[in-house]
Formats: structure tokens, C-alpha cells, sequence
């Protein structure tokens, strides 16, 4: 099979149903030639039903990132399910979590904080990490999914500091992993309707931004885009590229007043 992802071996978190951007980059990466396991929590079953929904039905592994058990116990899933000791190509990072209380700035606990900081930013270094030795037997890229943190977002607060957390992990891991030759980058992408984001109070008016000012236009409901974007950063057409942020948000980000 042809594609940019010919032959490589990816591991995509954070498939919950198939209007997430986690699944379109397992989509997209299958067409381009990859083969693809998937990570759920939680409703297992749910992941394992929409896994079925991809151009290739993928397997699916138990993982709570939160649960050093689970992490010790991945790579060796990860291996059987790809029949060898090969290694791996590339992770997806779609993890991200915060108790209602994270979205509030001013009344939000450290139990709060704590948690959304552990799940959506330590969990990046924390996978990472538990997949190091098979990420190092042919060198790969870990790409990660980010708000963009530059700013203070209207109804974000604790999860906005939870994505600037993300972007600074981001960084200290490619400094540390270069020498392995593993890349690590982050898409910060924009706002798409899906479960996730009916966690967040007021999603609707953090979503309102990108219809008066996305110079390129911005579709809420396609998470195509972003998936696309994540599938480059896996490929070998970035080979030099680490601790970036590329933006898949219709040009938000450069806009001012």
C-alpha cells in the first residue's frame, strides 16, 4: 500500500466517536498506509464499536493514562497486537480532562487543577515515556492535540492553563527525546463540535470566535482538517521539525483586534 504512512505502525489515544479529530488522524493514517491500533477508557465497548467504523477495523487497548499499571503493561500490548518486536512509528495524543470545577478561574480547587493538569498535559510525557522502547527502535514522532494556550479563551480558564502545561510538555520532550531521534509536536486546532467539547460550559461562545474571524473559514462540525495536519507530523516530510505548534484553526491565531 502507497501513502506517506506506508508501512509505519501508529498508536492513536482518544478515539470516543467519529466526529473526533483522534479518529479522523486513525482514519486518515490508515489511508496513507499505516497500520493502527487504538487506546480507549472507559467505555471500551463505545471505542471498540466506532474502531470498527475506520477504512480498517483496529484493535483496541484498555488505557487510563492516570494508572501507572496500565502504562507498564502497553508496549508489550502494543507489540502483540503488531506481531513483532518492530517497534512503533508514532503515537497520536488525545487525551484531555477537566472536572467541571477547572472551568471556573476563580473558584476552581487545586483537586480540580490537579486533575485536569495530570490528564490533559502530564499524560503526554507520562505515554510518551511508557512508550520509549519501541519509539526508539526506529526512531518515530509523537504528535499531541492543543488549544492554542497564547491567550486567555473566553470559558477555558484551568483547561487553558492545562493546554500552556501541554505546549511547555511538548517541548522539554523534544529537547530530551532528539537524540533518540524522536520528534515531538503538538496541532493546536480549533474548536470541533464533539463529545468533548459538550463538557465545556459556554463551548458555544468559545466557538463564536472562529465564525467572525477565521480568514480562511472554519467548519465546527469537520475535524478532517486537523486530523490531516496530524497524519504530516507522523510522516517523514517533517523530519527535521520538533517542539513546533502547527496551527490547523482557519487562521485564527494570527489575527488581531
Amino acid at each position: 500500500m502507497s501513502g506517506i504512512l506506508a508501512g509505519k505502525r501508529i498508536l492513536v489515544t482518544g478515539v470516543l466517536t467519529d466526529h473526533s479529530i483522534a479518529f479522523h488522524a486513525a482514519k486518515v493514517a490508515q489511508e496513507e498506509g499505516a497500520e493502527v491500533v487504538l487506546t480507549g477508557f472507559g467505555r471500551l465497548s463505545l471505542v471498540e464499536r466506532i474502531a470498527k467504523r475506520l477504512p480498517k477495523p483496529a484493535p483496541v487497548i484498555e488505557l487510563d493514562v492516570t494508572d501507572q499499571e496500565h502504562l507498564d503493561r502497553l508496549p508489550g500490548l502494543v507489540a502483540e497486537h503488531f506481531g513483532d518486536e518492530g517497534g512503533l512509528d508514532g503515537v497520536v495524543h488525545s487525551i484531555a480532562f477537566g472536572p467541571q470545577g477547572a472551568f471556573n478561574f476563580l473558584e476552581g480547587t487545586w483537586e480540580d487543577v490537579s486533575t485536569a493538569v495530570h490528564v490533559s498535559a502530564y499524560s503526554l510525557k507520562s505515554l510518551t515515556t511508557a512508550l520509549l522502547p519501541l519509539l526508539e527502535k526506529r526512531g518515530g514522532s509523537v504528535v499531541g492535540l492543543t488549544f492554542d494556550a497564547q491567550i486567555a479563551w473566553p470559558k477555558y480558564d484551568w483547561m487553558g492553563v492545562a493546554k500552556a502545561a501541554l505546549e511547555s510538555t511538548n517541548r522539554y520532550l523534544a529537547r530530551d527525546l532528539g537524540a533518540r531521534n524522536i520528534r515531538c509536536n503538538l496541532v493546536s486546532a480549533g474548536p470541533i463540535k464533539s463529545m468533548a467539547a459538550k463538557s465545556i460550559p459556554g463551548f458555544e461562545e468559545l466557538a463564536d470566535v472562529w465564525n467572525h474571524r477565521a480568514p480562511i473559514g472554519w467548519d465546527l462540525t469537520d475535524p478532517e482538517p486537523a486530523g490531516r495536519g496530524v497524519v504530516g507530523l507522523l510522516s517523514d516530510f517533517f523530519p527535521k521539525t520538533t517542539g513546533e505548534i502547527v496551527h490547523v484553526d482557519g487562521g485564527v491565531h494570527m489575527m488581531g483586534a
